[in-house]
């Protein structure tokens, strides 16, 4: 379950990535809300429900992402975003960022993640602005 470059490598603790991934930029929460509410892109909403209310049909399947900058530091929510399978392995919450070990890939997308490296840290940057709970 390693990603095709040494993320977990030093990471301290393990439920959670300390350092930003590897040749990005600082996270941005307008971006990150971009692509949290895109549904063919960072796909979260068929799950999720966000404090986006101008998206209709939000999901309710997976937790409300309301909240989640009090719930989880940002190493621990970059890791749930690039693989949330090291937490929890029985989740069906694609893994962002991870490119091996995983089932049911399509050819066209083998060998590559979700969303970009930059992408995930824009997440990050959105989903640790969401302090309060729903």
């Amino acid at each position: 379950m390693l990603l095709s470059f040494p993320l977990f490598a030093n990471a301290q603790a393990p439920d959670s990535l300390p350092n930003p991934l590897p040749n990005t930029t600082p996270g941005d929460p307008t971006r990150g809300r971009a692509i949290v509410a895109n549904r063919q892109l960072g796909t979260c909403l068929l799950c999720h429900t966000a404090p986006i209310p101008q998206e209709p049909f939000q999901g309710n399947l997976a937790p409300n992402l309301a909240g989640t900058g009090s719930r989880w530091t940002v190493p621990q929510l970059r890791l749930r975003i690039v693989d949330p399978a090291r937490i929890n392995p029985g989740t069906i919450m694609p893994a962002y960022h991870r490119t091996t070990g995983l089932a049911r890939v399509p050819p066209a997308q083998q060998g590559k993640p979700l969303l970009s490296a930059q992408q995930v840290e824009d997440v990050v940057a959105y989903l640790a602005t969401l302090r309060n709970a729903p």
